[in-house]
């Protein structure tokens, strides 16, 4: 019971983080909400600094003044006017240019990477900072009274901040160029997924160090289905939602979709039957559950990468493939997405991945969570590489690597065995193709390297 408890507060720990993640992964992917709080907070400041300036105005110590704006009205309306007039260009050149990158990076690599480039917080901190100078500086212009009126009134530290913000926007526009140029380098973009990747692995997934959820149960042939609500890409699940539909309804749940997978609106996407073995659910107590759990499945028109292992390795493919296709003819770039998944496989495979067993409070099998593990990842990276590049000697050597590096990390016989099967498959693959004799050795002396990470040789060939 006491571990059967742990469990229920380890699976309510990660519930709680996985539902974090996805708040900010909705926040990070769009351009506008960091900028919208900058106009907002920057037209509350424009409103707060110059009341300011009317109460201290008459005692302000003269130190003070003498590094604050000295001109008159007409002269603060000209310094906020050209402010505003400038930001506004500043602004529409960066929005310019991040949108020619965004083209860029989704003809040239992936049209998956976009989601990337729009959570990059460098460029909404930017259009942040462009935006909240300008609405700032129209906001203290309204204040500035001239001296034939009423009674003549200028902010002068509100102006001041308003220059000190310009100056700002002019070293972040400079910053900005610097940052765009880095974040085009496809070095940098891979680096980008694959820290997204192993995030994701490192909320969604155990270690080996950890407790197993148990073996999965297999749906029985008198489980009743459930079906989908709407259609799109399977974005999140509420794991802690389906646990408590589950319990309320003494019912085991066998989701049949993972999440990424496409799911069509009233298509089964999960099955349930009674806990206790015996007869089966209620009218009520079915509708209620099919209800609750497809509540739980949220759905959405692109992929994410909160819940999502196998997304940002179809990010890395896409780049590989990409970059083998005639139009591009890139091969290095390939073998760099190759290098990138081989160091994310590696890190992966120190986690318990495939199906996953969620329990009630009481150590009850309630739910049983579909997810990809290690030779299904293993495809998804080698398959179209080696289909597409099974011509350029340079791809196949790098596939061949990957197996190698990854055959001395892997624990599990069933994924040493999917390492040695997709072996023997590069292997005919690079026999069928007309290279010459040397790349044909070379080839073979990779898979051999492989052949002998997977017996654990720990003196071998390449070393001898």
């Amino acid at each position: 019971m006491t571990s059967a408890r742990g469990h229920s507060l380890f699976t309510a720990f990660r519930g709680a983080r996985q539902r974090r993640a996805i708040v900010i992964d909705a926040i990070r992917s769009r351009l506008w909400p960091v900028p919208a709080i900058g106009v907002v907070a920057a037209v509350a400041l424009g409103v707060v600094l110059p009341e300011l300036d009317d109460a201290i105005d008459d005692n302000m110590p003269v130190t003070l003044a003498g590094y604050l704006f000295g001109g008159g009205a007409d002269g603060a309306r000209e310094v906020l006017a050209a402010i505003a007039t400038s930001l506004m260009t500043v602004t529409s050149l960066t929005f310019s240019l991040t949108l020619v990158t965004l083209q860029l990076a989704s003809s040239q690599y992936s049209p998956r990477l976009l989601r990337t480039f729009a959570s990059d917080r460098f460029v909404q901190r930017t259009l942040a900072l462009f935006l909240a100078t300008f609405a700032y500086a129209l906001t203290v212009l309204r204040t500035i009274r001239n001296a034939n009126d009423t009674s003549g009134f200028v902010p002068r530290i509100a102006v001041t901040v308003a220059y000190l913000l310009a100056t700002a926007s002019v070293l972040g526009l400079v910053l900005f160029l610097g940052h765009l140029v880095r974040q085009i380098r496809i070095e940098t973009m891979l680096d980008h997924v694959s820290a997204d990747i192993l995030d994701t692995v490192g909320r969604t997934a155990e270690s080996f160090d950890e407790e197993s959820s148990g073996v999965p149960p297999l749906p029985r042939s008198s489980a009743c289905v459930i079906t989908a609500e709407s259609s799109g890409f399977l974005t999140q699940i509420d794991e802690a939602d389906l646990v408590a539909a589950a319990t309320a309804a003494d019912a085991v749940v066998f989701l049949d979709r993972p999440v990424g997978s496409g799911v069509v609106a009233n298509v089964p996407v999960a099955f349930c039957w009674s806990a206790d073995g015996g007869g089966e659910l209620d009218d009520d107590s079915l509708k209620s559950l099919r209800k609750r759990v497809a509540g739980a499945l949220h759905t959405g028109v692109e992929r994410t990468a909160t819940q999502d292992i196998g997304y940002g390795l179809r990010q890395l493919t896409d780049v590989a493939i990409r970059a083998l296709s005639p139009g591009i003819n890139d091969p290095t770039t390939a073998v760099h997405a190759l290098q990138s998944c081989t160091a994310v496989l590696c890190e992966v495979a120190g986690y318990r991945l495939g199906p996953r067993v969620l329990r009630a409070d009481d150590g009850a099998v309630r739910v049983v969570l579909p997810r990809p593990d290690l030779p299904e990842l293993l495809d998804l990276v080698c398959t179209q590489p080696q289909i597409y590049g099974e011509r350029d000697p340079l791809v196949l050597g790098g596939l061949l690597v990957l197996l190698r590096d990854l055959a001395w990390v892997v624990r599990e016989p069933e994924h040493r065995q999917a390492i040695a099967d997709r072996c023997r498959r590069l292997r005919a693959s690079a026999a069928a193709q007309q290279f010459d004799s040397a790349e044909h050795a070379e080839l073979e002396r990779l898979a051999g390297q492989v052949d002998d990470a997977l017996a654990k040789e720990w003196c071998p060939r390449w070393m001898t």
